[in-house]
């Protein structure tokens, strides 16, 4: 049956009232969601800022509370969501390209209610099933941290088989994510260089092993020379001195959306043969492997998550992550672990 509980409104304007929402009962194929975890995304800001009719949060774990004729998944059963209600028919979804679905259903937190709410009702389909050694906290790191950073690794090495450095511009969560799975991917001595203007962000990615340099010294950016940069900012700016800095042959690949990016053709690409490419989310087909990883390096992947906060104090949650100074803040609910 239906369930009415209480759920976070955003108004705008930072303000976040509580008030009763309604949860359906999952219809075929779907999962209802009781929700344990959600972690707060950059992109969350707008919803904060200018309100929304749904509830938002897309970076969620929980338990099933309920299921829907023609699913497997047994009540209690833990797991992240991802984000995008794929299709599984179209062109990408049939060759795994699901973060590419043409005839998305919806985007859980952004068009449907999600993760900062009790409940989320989503198809099994993007219902990914975690091991009991995983906390439903930690099982937020498989989304936007490791989901997102892992696949665009895994597009700038369509570029580039022989990368020996790389610089990821802006240390917020994804950079951080960044940081973490190029050191995990090509070992601790692999140069990761990291550019931010937040000295707390920087000292972060300096205990996950990066090399750390201000944003604002361009002559130092410009001197890394890095044959991949993963920019994570959407700032212009940021990009074009990313894209100035790359070694020959290299490439800049956006990961953060936002503003756009200048390029003087003949010198920025093809003299020096470099290339740029975006990368959008990640593949469901990704997270066995990025489980697999968060299983084995847990506790180094925890110190991405400085501020696990309760619910009932999601307005001071967000002013907190807006503030530049934390790594992920992950909204926890009902004692989850």
């Amino acid at each position: 049956m239906s369930i009415t509980a209480p759920a976070p409104h955003f108004d705008g304007g930072g303000v976040i009232r509580v008030a009763d929402r309604e949860y359906r009962d999952p219809g075929p194929g779907e999962l209802r969601v009781r929700i344990g975890a959600n972690a707060i995304c950059g992109t969350d800001r707008h919803e904060y800022h200018e309100g929304v009719g749904i509830v938002p949060g897309h970076e969620a774990a929980g338990v099933v509370e309920s299921a829907g004729s023609g699913t497997s998944s047994p009540v209690g059963t833990r797991g992240a969501i991802y984000l995008m209600d794929f299709c599984g028919e179209c062109r990408s979804c049939r060759v795994g390209a699901t973060n590419q679905c043409s005839a998305k259903r919806q985007d859980v937190g952004q068009t449907s209610d999600g993760g900062y709410g009790p409940y989320a009702l989503v198809h099994e389909s993007q219902f990914f099933p975690i091991t009991d050694d995983v906390s439903l906290v930690a099982a937020t790191m498989l989304l936007d941290v490791m989901g997102t950073s892992g696949h665009a690794l895994e597009r700038a090495e369509l570029v580039r088989s022989d990368t020996e450095s790389v610089l990821v511009v802006g240390a917020g969560p994804i950079g951080l994510g960044l940081v973490a799975m190029a050191k995990l991917r090509y070992g601790h001595d692999f140069p990761v260089h990291v550019t931010d203007v937040s000295e707390f962000r920087l000292e972060l990615a300096a205990t996950l092993g990066a090399n750390p340099v201000h944003a604002g010294d361009e002559q130092a950016v410009r001197a890394l020379q890095p044959d991949i940069a993963f920019d994570s900012s959407g700032k212009t700016a940021a990009r074009e001195l990313a894209l100035a800095s790359l070694s020959q042959r290299g490439a800049l690949i956006c990961v953060g959306h936002g503003e756009g990016l200048g390029i003087d053709v003949s010198r920025d690409l093809i003299a020096p043969e470099r290339a740029v490419l975006g990368s959008e989310y990640f593949r469901f087909d990704e997270m066995p492997a990025n489980l697999a990883v968060l299983r084995e390096h847990g506790d180094y992947l925890a110190q991405v998550i400085t501020h696990p906060m309760d619910v009932g104090d999601l307005a001071e949650a967000f002013e907190l992550f807006l503030s530049g100074r934390t790594g992920k803040v992950v909204v926890t609910q009902d004692g989850a672990r």
